[in-house]
């Protein structure tokens, strides 16, 4: 859905991050994509995660910067990044909320945040209720954390911390059967009740420029 969405806006000339970039696949394909005026920052929590994506970005004589930080508290001062981008991240830390405040706050007056999570407004939900309610716990392979992310709660979370959001959709609309789950491919597109019910949501956000802001200084 991100990638479809990025505009030249958001690729060109200006500061770029993507914070919880796992294996560094998606920082890798931003990175061909920008223009050569800008700048990206992939970062992750994983020290390992990280040390994978530098290395295939060094094979392939990609231009990133690798760090590895915590979504909760960002490494970078206030108003630094003219575009940030956050993949299926934070719903796997302790603190959904005041991840997205971070991501506000290291966002430039007038950049973009694009937030993509799991969307449980739908069958899953219910599936995550039953299993709770039978005593069970809801798993993802690899991850400690998985928290009950709702696209109106995080799109509430958005607003809170003081960003306008632009687009608000979901996709991957899943009908769950004994033993197997069905996607309703014919059903997902954006129809103001179905848009809300997808497995996958992505909000676009911008930071409002009330009044000019100067920008920290800072070496990549």
């Amino acid at each position: 859905m991100i990638r479809k969405a990025l505009t030249d806006r958001d690729l060109a000339g200006g500061r770029i991050l993507e914070i919880g970039c796992g294996r560094g696949g998606f920082a890798c394909w931003l990175a061909g994509q920008m223009s050569c005026a800008s700048t990206l920052v992939a970062a992750d929590f994983s020290h390992a995660a990280v040390a994978m994506g530098k290395a295939y970005a060094l094979n392939k004589r990609l231009p990133v910067h690798w760090q590895v930080m915590d979504i909760q508290q960002i490494g970078y001062p206030d108003d630094m990044f003219d575009t940030v981008i956050s993949c299926e991240t934070i719903e796997h830390v302790p603190n959904p909320r005041r991840a997205v405040r971070e991501l506000a706050r290291v966002l430039k007056p007038g950049g973009r945040l694009f937030l993509s999570s799991p969307n449980y407004l739908n069958m899953y939900g219910l599936y995550r209720l039953y299993l709770q309610l039978t005593g069970r716990r809801f798993t993802e392979v690899g991850q400690p954390i998985n928290k009950c992310t709702l696209l109106p709660v995080t799109l509430t979370w958005v607003r809170q911390a003081g960003l306008q959001p632009k687009w608000t959709g979901s996709r991957s609309l899943v009908a769950l059967l004994p033993g197997r789950q069905v996607y309703l491919d014919a059903l997902d597109r954006d129809l103001p009740v179905l848009r809300w019910l997808g497995l996958q949501s992505l909000i676009i956000a911008e930071k409002p420029t009330p009044q000019l802001s100067g920008a920290a200084s800072v070496s990549f």
